[in-house]
């Protein structure tokens, strides 16, 4: 059976806006890596737009920083679902889901093939929320930020989800990487 993995970044005091927050090279090769270990993207339509066209036009033109380069090609190679009831058009290896969002991604699990990947907010709390991840990576950098959107913002539970940390590794800048499954 394929994993649903969540993967995001955060500052310390768990806001998930990536305007408030800078990036670099060791957060770069690490999501990298980890598209690069699965098969399918799914998220929903403010994530899809914000990632895609600009990691496919950028996997199109090597550029000066070759890690970035990487993650786009890395990012680009990826056959792309996304949930939305209001988008119209997507582009190469993308299709639209307007169905029921926990039989979909039931079955996509049930299928042969890698891990698939979520990232975002709204789409991934309610996958959370519905029980569906199976890990979760934080990437924690070293910052407070103050305000923005958060991590599982609005979620609701019938009960604690308890996990198991099975990695937390800093990376050369300061920044953490979690790693927990949903045992």
């Amino acid at each position: 059976m394929r994993k649903l993995i969540y993967s995001i970044n955060l500052s310390i005091d768990a806001c998930c806006d990536h305007t408030k927050m800078t990036g670099d090279d060791s957060i770069m090769e690490f999501f990298g890596d980890l598209l690069r270990e699965s098969d399918l993207l799914v998220y929903g339509r403010t994530t899809y737009e914000l990632m895609v066209p600009y990691w496919p036009d950028i996997a199109k033109k090597p550029m000066e920083d070759p890690v970035e380069y990487e993650f786009a090609q890395a990012f680009d190679a990826l056959d792309k679902i996304v949930f939305s009831k209001t988008i119209k058009e997507v582009g190469e290896r993308t299709r639209i889901v307007r169905t029921n969002l926990k039989e979909e991604i039931l079955k996509l699990k049930q299928e042969h093939g890698g891990h698939i990947l979520t990232g975002g907010i709204a789409l991934s709390s309610k996958l959370v929320e519905l029980g569906l991840v199976d890990e979760y990576y934080f990437v924690v950098q070293p910052v407070i930020v103050g305000g923005g959107r958060r991590l599982f913002e609005g979620i609701h539970l019938s009960e604690n989800i308890k996990l198991k940390l099975v990695e937390a590794k800093p990376l050369k800048t300061g920044h953490v990487m979690l790693h927990y499954v949903n045992p």
